[in-house]
């Protein structure tokens, strides 16, 4: 039996209880999380299980009849979105090489290394263990953002695994659709898969610039009316994310995740009115969905399949996490400025996400009724091995490298000081430089009302300054600076440019400084 709880149908509480609970917690998790630096998914999982029939039964497949799949799509199609929104070009710059290789080569060996690991790990069929190998190269935004929330690292690190995460769920999504038609239909030609793969890749694209063009214009050029424009442009992101992903997805199956992420990276990189406004609500509607597809999908895990698989699932978690995953990395980022600690944080933090359960869990339900169907009772064995390793994988990586993450961060010593440098000066590029070489974070901004050669520097929350004028780095005088996660900004006063975080915004959306 595939991972998904058995339906009671006896006294079976209403929808709107169950919606309710679950946001409740969803809630709770993210100011749990939040109050001890550990993130969210962990908690979600947990409350999943909690909630479930496992637990105290609250939630059942029965529970969301055939809507469950719809809803899991449209939420992934926000988190995906709002993901793929802050998802700037400037940070790509920092590491373009790292982050190119990852989502190919890097993406390549994890297929081929998970497929080849499934098929003599589990003895699932060929066509079972590329699909396997297809949906766990995922990553996603939908682990990789809470994580990155209490675990402030360089940017570039940032980088690396917010672009992983987006354009492999892209890949992850199609190619394990690509794979299973291709299994279900017993037509296996490398052919058929790669025009396949190009024709929803293609078609995802389409959509996506599509409605990114259909958006900016609305969001620049028409009038919204003055009084209500930040919430109507809020509006109008949200269901042109929502648009994109159903049209792209009726007209080819997990083409929509596609469209969804081609207009959140075109629209995160353009200049509209009220972005400020738009990312923080994005923001907060992916905290909700977010909360409710992870703990409507722990709910479903039925343990007995995950345990059914044996010592053999517990080598393919190891093989997974600790071989292919390190290996990937160190290769993607051989030559780059990422240091070696940075790359084992790198590879100690690859959850995978909502892609990976939401989809083995259609492919298991198809198989099951296919095996039923056709009288092959050994797609139902298949069906088992799917979703049994997708959410075997998925559970021991989000509990351990998730809930673990802020933890390896410290233990490596890769969290950083963010400090602003503001001034293009000789003394300003040599400090930036010295920072950058210590590991620390640094921001680079130009001040044309005033020039200096001794940037001062101070805490964006205590506002204390000291001068670096003596040559000696930031941090080793000033009290509080040995806290790795504050800001910090250099520049000519305090007094005369403020620090980040004190804007307005007027009237058209502009952010101005209000010093």
């Amino acid at each position: 039996m595939y991972p998904l709880a058995a339906a009671t149908g006896v006294g079976q509480p209403s929808l709107m209880l169950i919606v309710a609970v679950i946001v409740a917690l969803g809630v709770g998790a993210q100011v749990v999380s939040d109050r001890y630096r550990v993130p969210s998914v962990l908690f979600l999982i947990l409350a999943g299980i909690a909630v479930g029939p496992k637990g105290i039964g609250l939630v059942t497949q029965d529970a969301f009849g055939g809507a469950l799949s719809t809803i899991v799509g449209l939420s992934v199609a926000i988190i995906v979105f709002e993901g793929a929104f802050h998802l700037h070009l400037d940070k790509l710059r920092e590491t373009p090489s790292a982050a190119l290789r990852l989502v190919t080569v890097g993406a390549l060996i994890s297929f081929a290394g998970t497929a080849v690991a499934v098929r003599f790990l589990l003895g699932a069929d060929w066509g079972i263990a590329l699909v396997v190998g297809a949906l766990l190269v995922a990553t996603g935004p939908t682990v990789i953002t809470p994580i990155l929330a209490v675990v402030p690292v360089r940017r570039p690190v940032a980088a690396i695994l917010e672009t992983e995460g987006i354009v492999n769920d892209v890949t992850a999504a199609v190619l394990a659709v690509v794979v299973f038609e291709a299994v279900a239909a017993q037509e296996v030609e490398p052919g058929n898969f790669v025009s396949a793969f190009a024709e929803r890749v293609g078609i995802g694209l389409a959509v996506g610039i599509l409605v990114a063009v259909i958006l900016w214009y609305v969001l620049v050029h028409v009038d919204l009316s003055p009084q209500n424009a930040p919430q109507n442009s809020r509006l109008i992101t949200l269901a042109g994310a929502v648009v994109a992903f159903a049209v792209a997805d009726s007209i080819a199956a997990e083409a929509g995740v596609a469209a969804v992420a081609t207009a959140g990276i075109i629209l995160g990189n353009v200049d509209i009115p009220y972005q400020q406004n738009i990312e923080e609500f994005k923001g907060d509607i992916t905290l909700i969905v977010l909360s409710f597809i992870f703990i409507a999908l722990a709910a479903l895990i039925e343990f007995e399949t995950l345990l059914g698989l044996g010592l053999g699932g517990i080598a393919l978690v190891v093989v997974v996490a600790l071989v292919l995953r390190p290996l990937l990395v160190f290769l993607s980022t051989y030559g780059t400025k990422i240091t070696t600690r940075e790359k084992l944080f790198i590879s100690l933090v690859g959850p995978r996400g909502i892609i990976p359960a939401s989809v083995a869990t259609l492919f298991a339900i198809e198989l099951a009724v296919l095996a039923e169907e056709q009288g092959r009772p050994e797609l139902a064995a298949q069906a088992d091995i799917l979703a049994g390793t997708v959410f075997l994988v998925i559970l021991v990586t989000v509990v351990f490298e998730g809930g673990l993450a802020r933890k390896t961060a410290e233990r490596l010593k890769i969290l950083p000081m963010r400090i602003l440098i503001v001034g293009a000066g000789k003394v300003g590029r040599s400090l930036a430089e010295r920072l950058e070489d210590r590991g620390e974070d640094v921001l680079r901004s130009s001040s044309q009302r005033r020039r200096t050669t001794t940037p001062i520097c101070w805490s964006a929350s205590s506002r204390r300054h000291s001068s670096t004028s003596n040559g000696s780095s930031p941090g080793r005088t000033t009290p509080g600076m040995s806290t790795p996660s504050r800001s910090w900004a250099c520049g000519p006063s305090p007094r005369r440019t403020p620090p980040p975080g004190r804007w307005t915004t007027s009237s058209n959306g502009r952010r101005l400084p209000t010093g």
